[in-house]
């Protein structure tokens, strides 16, 4: 089903039919949306093919034990969040088709996001002011980077940034969780206890396979209105500390980057989620620890694995380190 969403949105873009949205098209679909405060160009906006909740988050997320786990390959991607006691993997193969899953853990009311297109995964703590938001998949792309929206006052949010910048909301900022990209192998090895996000209905969607296969291959980014310069190519995968970033290649070719107290180290094993048909078999990317050594131990720091025009459309007073 998404392949053929993801086809779909190509021929839209391709026919032009994307530059001809205006804001006067989207009050249809958006009533209850304020546009008259925003904080970028709508230019900017793209369709990405699917309507408002055409990629459905999940609001009530159901887990399973690891040891009940039988269908994930043991180096398929997950996402790996812990708060107190509380030890939970969101899987890609689960978040390629649903993009938001509307979480609690440990209390904490959070949002776990992944923008395909990006390799962009997200977690934030989704209450803002006393209230807690829900948020669900615009369908509207800026920068390649999804965006999502309340449901409380249908504001339009940046993904990568957790910044409002349409509606009512605009310029309020969620705050970002510390959360990992792992293995799910290495997580369950850990985490004998932990829960793993399962499908609520699992013949809803293929899960496992990747409807963008050699997405992370391809020469430029799908639906992005922009330029890259370099390092690497725009689609080279790139770790990020907040405005600094290096190449996931130089990273592997080093094994190991110290960086005003922070290291980053990367290890082998882990599958690309956007190379292969399934995720399952996808070319090995590795992954990375990144932490800062103190008196007491390693200080885990938070970090984003996703590509470089990401990081350079977003962060565009950062700095992409080439070795």
């Amino acid at each position: 089903m998404r392949q053929a969403i993801f086809k779909c949105a190509v021929f839209i873009f391709n026919s032009g039919a994307c530059h001809g949205q205006t804001v006067q098209d989207w009050h249809y679909e958006w009533s209850d949306t304020d546009f008259s405060n925003s904080a970028i160009e709508f230019s900017e906006i793209l369709s990405g093919g699917p309507p408002k909740d055409g990629i459905p988050a999940i609001d009530n997320p159901k887990f399973a034990r690891v040891i009940d786990i039988k269908d994930i390959g043991q180096t398929e991607p997950v996402i790996y969040l812990k708060a107190s006691t509380d030890i939970k993997a969101y899987p890609f193969r689960i978040l390629m088709w649903h993009e938001i899953v509307n979480d609690t853990i440990n209390n904490i009311p959070v949002t776990v996001t992944y923008c395909p297109l990006c390799n962009a995964a997200v977690v934030f703590d989704r209450r803002v002011a006393g209230k807690t938001l829900d948020f669900g998949v615009t369908g509207k792309l800026r920068y390649s980077d999804m965006i999502m929206y309340d449901r409380q006052t249908e504001s339009w949010w940046q993904q990568f940034l957790g910044e409002a910048i349409v509606g009512e909301m605009t310029g309020t900022i969620l705050k970002r969780l510390l959360a990992k990209i792992v293995l799910f192998g290495g997580f369950a090895r850990k985490f004998s206890q932990g829960e793993v996000l399962i499908s609520n209905h699992p013949r809803l969607r293929p899960y496992g396979e990747n409807p963008y296969m050699k997405y992370d291959s391809s020469s430029y980014p799908f639906l992005y209105k922009g330029r890259y310069d370099g390092p690497g190519n725009a689609m080279s995968y790139i770790i990020s500390v907040k405005k600094n970033a290096w190449l996931l290649s130089d990273i592997k070719a080093t094994g190991e980057i110290l960086h005003e107290g922070i290291t980053i180290k990367w290890q082998e094993g882990m599958n690309s989620a956007l190379d292969s048909s399934e995720i399952a078999e996808g070319r090995d990317i590795g992954f990375v620890e990144v932490y800062q050594q103190t008196g007491s131990g390693r200080l885990e720091v938070a970090y984003d694995m996703t590509f470089a025009f990401v990081f350079k459309a977003f962060q565009p007073d950062g700095q992409i380190h080439k070795l």
